[in-house]
């Protein structure tokens, strides 16, 4: 059983769950909108979200103090060459694979340009100044849906667009909000000694676990409302809002789990939308 922990503690430090629940992410929005795509997309996905994720863990290894407990960052700093070799190899092997399978046309432009200004305001609010931490999850978050559901909405016809689909699109945003400041809230100790900035630095721990109980709450009121007011179509979407919301909540407030456990489960109901396979 360690083994099996020990594996799944590497797989999240290499990003590999973030990889998979953002693959997962864009099935979920492929389904929503009704857009068929290549599994080669999905792959090129994964290995942007990678790149960006590792590059983010990369830099903040570099600032954080280097502790005797092998952790995310103790991970980052001991195989620190071998990852930025990696992320170099991996970013342009997904540029050569994009032009192949895009060509030059606007969903390569989009797609560069959304990485180009993720990066910018990644680098941009590292070095504001400390209350302007709080943008960290938001932008994220932000980013993070427009960046799984990017290429869905590109082949999407908004002449079929609905208050149904904005609706799930705002909820889908709100958890992946919730999951980050949930995370920035488990890691308040570690942040706060590195000096990194997040949500935690400038709200304190009980206003932020009362911004967390409020919108658990919030999530699972309106998408149980979804699941028994919203059109047959865009019932299971709202659905697997509701259940991952649920699951962040009962995580999240069980003062059985540890931090890791949390954790772990917080980010594995992010797979859960591969069952649209089916579907």
């Amino acid at each position: 059983m360690n083994s099996i922990k020990e594996l799944y503690q590497r797989l999240t430090w290499l990003s590999l769950d973030v990889v998979f629940g953002a693959m997962g992410g864009m099935l979920f929005f492929s389904r929503l909108l009704r857009v068929q795509l290549h599994w080669t997309i999905y792959a090129l996905l994964g290995m942007a979200v990678w790149a960006i994720y590792t590059f983010d863990h990369l830099m903040d290894a570099r600032v954080h103090p280097t502790g005797s407990k092998m952790d995310r960052h103790g991970f980052h700093q001991k195989h620190g060459l071998a990852l930025w070799f990696l992320l170099v190899t991996v970013v342009l092997v997904g540029l050569y694979g994009a032009y192949v399978v895009f060509g030059i046309g606007k969903e390569l432009f989009a797609g560069g340009i959304l990485a180009v200004i993720i990066l910018l305001v990644m680098l941009i609010i590292r070095v504001l100044p400390p209350r302007f931490h709080w943008l960290k999850e938001l932008n994220t978050a932000i980013f993070y849906v427009i960046g799984i559901a990017l290429l869905p909405f590109l082949r999407f016809s908004f002449f079929d667009w609905t208050w149904e689909t904005g609706t799930i699109t705002s909820g889908y945003i709100a958890l992946a909000y919730l999951n980050l400041i949930m995370l920035s809230f488990l890691d308040a100790g570690k942040d706060q000694a590195s000096g990194y900035g997040s949500l935690i630095s400038v709200l304190p721990k009980d206003q932020l676990n009362k911004v967390i109980r409020i919108l658990c709450i919030a999530i699972i009121v309106v998408f149980f409302g979804g699941v028994i007011f919203l059109s047959s179509f865009y019932k299971l979407f709202s659905c697997l809002i509701l259940i991952m919301g649920l699951i962040h909540y009962l995580t999240f407030f069980n003062p059985r789990l540890s931090s890791p456990q949390i954790r772990y489960r917080m980010e594995a109901t992010f797979f859960l939308p591969w069952i649209l396979l089916v579907w």
